[in-house]
């Protein structure tokens, strides 16, 4: 099983506009990532995908590989179907890494690609990470996943799922039943191929959560649980509570 971990990087971030080149203790927020990623055993290659000059001339000046990308796809994960095709034939498995997660553990990419090597009939991976904190159960912008006993997807929501009937939400917790959605897929090549020629959901159109489009449409997407944390950074002010 040959496996290439994609890292999907735009220039033009609404939030933080040139985020994979800016600075970080001497290291681009880019090279960073990368440099974490190639550290993971079961990565056999890593790539950059862009739709930015500047970004694909900068990996290449360090070392690394990167493709150019068209600049109008809706989603990271288009973006890393279209490097697929790019990288060439041979890659079996397909793990999308945030660009912006310059301290990702290389644990959590094995911990992602796991359930392809002991599971042949794993479609799609995940990470989820349960949730300690009464106040992330009801943050939108933390996405909560609800998962049945094989540790299949069930449902993705930004409202609190499950909804404790039984006790109060400060006490919610401590039942162990929440967690936290961490944005770093798997994919099978096919699998990922077939995702982008899918319309919207209208699941997805309401929560505004792609994979939600892929579990409407039938495909199954494996859970698989981490403890480690995970840190993106979205904002300048993200970055400056991250490096302190």
């Amino acid at each position: 099983m040959k496996t290439i971990g994609i890292i999907p990087a735009r220039y033009a971030s609404t939030r933080f506009p040139g985020k994979p080149l800016v600075d970080i203790n001497g290291k681009t927020m880019i090279r960073r990532v990368y440099e974490q990623c190639v550290k993971t055993p079961e990565l056999d290659e890593v790539l950059v995908a862009t739709d930015d000059q500047r970004i694909h001339d900068h990996v290449l000046s360090f070392g690394g590989r990167s493709v150019m990308t068209r600049g109008d796809h809706p989603s990271g994960t288009d973006r890393c179907a279209e490097a697929l095709q790019l990288a060439g034939a041979g890659f079996d498995i397909a793990v999308n890494i945030q660009g912006d997660e310059p301290f990702i553990d290389p644990a959590q990419i094995s911990a992602v690609i796991q359930p392809f090597i002991q599971q042949p009939d794993t479609q799609i991976a995940t990470l989820v990470r349960s949730i300690t904190a009464p106040e992330d159960i009801g943050n939108p912008n933390m996405v909560k996943v609800v998962f049945d006993q094989l540790n299949q997807a069930l449902y993705f929501s930004r409202s609190p799922i499950p909804y404790d009937r039984n006790r109060k939400p400060g006490e919610w917790p401590a039942n162990g039943q929440y967690y936290h959605h961490i944005g770093l897929y798997a994919f099978r090549q096919s699998v990922l191929l077939a995702l982008t020629k899918l319309p919207p959901g209208r699941l997805e159109k309401i929560e505004s959560l792609e994979q939600l489009r892929w579990l409407e449409a039938g495909w199954k997407i494996h859970v698989s649980l981490t403890d480690l944390e995970s840190r993106g950074i979205d904002t300048p002010e993200d970055l400056e509570r991250v490096i302190g």
